[in-house]
Parts: structure tokens; C-alpha cells; sequence
């Protein structure tokens, strides 16, 4: 992360709050005190915003100018709640097709992503606020623009946005490696959630116990395993095969 993507110093950040602006991070020196703090996280409880506090050492990773303890970034698409977005998708008399990412921190594969699922007609990609790639310049060019209109969802909590598509009528599919059933003998038919996890740790176990189905992509090569981009495409691509069927 580059100092020249952020915003530093309690003033200018609890301005920019004020002025409107979506703060995507917002990083806070452990132990800061003061009435502009006060103020600051006034602002940040009013406007649901979420942050972290840190060491000194971290936020000085980024910028040694005079910063006062608080770094933010400033987010360059408008976030969506997935709790608003999924009637609108059920009053147009579709089939919501919702993907979740666990994990996936690559800003690269997370633009891929998202430039797979416009062009494969879903409806939004869901994150995590913590644990989830930012959305950067290099995010939104590998997604050929398609951050600029399509829906990214960015939750407090993945597994209870699942539950709540779950007690909405989507079936939970998630993708593994080496288990479930083949994509092509899988019925992905009607409204779905596809949760896809990071190439490192995979889906986290709570997700997976919400599971309705689990699904592997078959593969012949000695390697064993895709990059997360290419198995969401493929796997969207057998749902929207399935749904024209």
C-alpha cells in the first residue's frame, strides 16, 4: 500500500467523514488519545466504519509524515449491503446468483473475479471487511471496469450474510478440490450462493458446515489445483450452462 493511495492525520480524516467520502481502511495508533480522537471516533461509530488499531510501526510502514497516529484509504467504488440488494434481485423475477470470496486477498484475482461474474450474468460478489483484497487501481483494471457497476457486497461477517441467503431460499454451494460432487453432476440450478475460498487456507469450516452442496472441478494435470479466478470462471460458466438448460 502506497502513501500516496491514503489519507493520514486525525484533522483530515474525520473532514473527509464528514465531506462524504467512503473510507475503505482506517488504521488508528494503539494507545491515541486526545479530543480530536474523541472526535474521530465519534464520526467512525456514527458512520459505521469499520478499523483497526495498530502499532505505531505499522501505519510508519506506510508514511513517517506527520500522520498523528491515523492512516485511512479512501475506497474508490460505493460498497452495497447484500441484506437490501437480494429482494430487488427476487422483484425482477430472477434467480439470484451471488458469489462470496473467504479469503481471496489477491487484488488481481479478486478483479477477475468480479470481471467473470458481470460478464456470466451474477448479481454480486460478497466480502468480508477483514481478510479480503482492497479495492485498488490494479483491482478495478484487471476487472476491465466492471468494479465500477457491478455489486460488491462488504459484510462484518461472511457467515452471517450466508445464513441469511440460506433462510432466503439460496442454496450454499461451495468449491473444493478434492471432494463433492463433479460440476457437471451437480445441480446448480435456481437461486444460488457460490462461496470460493483463498488458495492458502480454502473455505473456513463454519462456511462449510452451512454447505448444501459441495462441488470439485475435474482435472487430469499432475499440478492438482487452479488459481481461484479461473475455478470461479469455470464454475460460473457451469451455472449459467445449467440455468440455460
Amino acid at each position: 500500500m502506497k502513501e500516496s493511495d491514503c489519507i493520514y492525520g486525525l484533522r483530515a480524516v474525520i473532514e473527509a467523514i464528514r465531506a462524504g467520502k467512503k473510507i475503505d481502511r482506517l488504521l488508528i495508533k494503539q494507545g491515541l488519545q486526545g479530543a480530536l480522537y474523541h472526535e474521530l471516533m465519534i464520526e467512525v461509530r456514527n458512520h459505521d466504519i469499520a478499523y483497526q488499531i495498530v502499532p505505531l510501526e505499522r501505519i510508519e510502514l506506510v508514511t513517517r509524515k506527520n500522520h498523528q497516529g491515523v492512516l485511512a484509504w479512501l475506497s474508490l467504488i460505493e460498497f452495497q449491503s447484500i441484506t437490501n440488494l437480494l429482494p430487488m434481485i427476487f422483484e425482477k423475477g430472477e434467480d439470484p446468483l451471488i458469489i462470496a470470496l473467504d479469503g481471496v486477498s489477491d487484488v488481481r484475482n479478486f478483479g477477475a473475479i468480479v470481471r467473470s461474474a458481470e460478464c456470466l450474468g451474477a448479481h454480486a460478489i460478497i466480502i468480508p471487511e477483514k481478510g479480503s483484497a482492497r479495492i485498488t487501481a490494479d483491482a478495478i483494471k484487471t476487472s476491465a471496469g466492471a468494479l465500477h457497476s457491478f455489486p460488491v457486497c462488504r459484510e462484518r461477517s461472511i457467515v452471517r450474510s450466508i445464513e441469511y441467503l440460506k433462510q432466503s431460499g439460496l442454496k450454499v454451494i461451495t468449491a473444493g478440490e478434492k471432494s463433492g460432487s463433479q460440476i457437471s453432476d451437480a445441480g446448480m440450478k435456481g437461486p444460488v450462493v457460490l462461496i470460493m475460498g483463498s488458495e492458502d487456507k480454502g473455505i473456513s469450516r463454519e462456511l462449510i458446515a452451512l454447505s448444501d452442496q459441495q462441488v470439485m472441478i475435474a482435472m487430469k494435470g499432475e499440478i492438482g489445483s487452479l488459481n481461484v479466478s479461473v475455478a470461479a470462471g469455470i464454475l460460473l460458466y457451469e451455472i449459467t450452462r445449467q440455468r440455460a438448460l
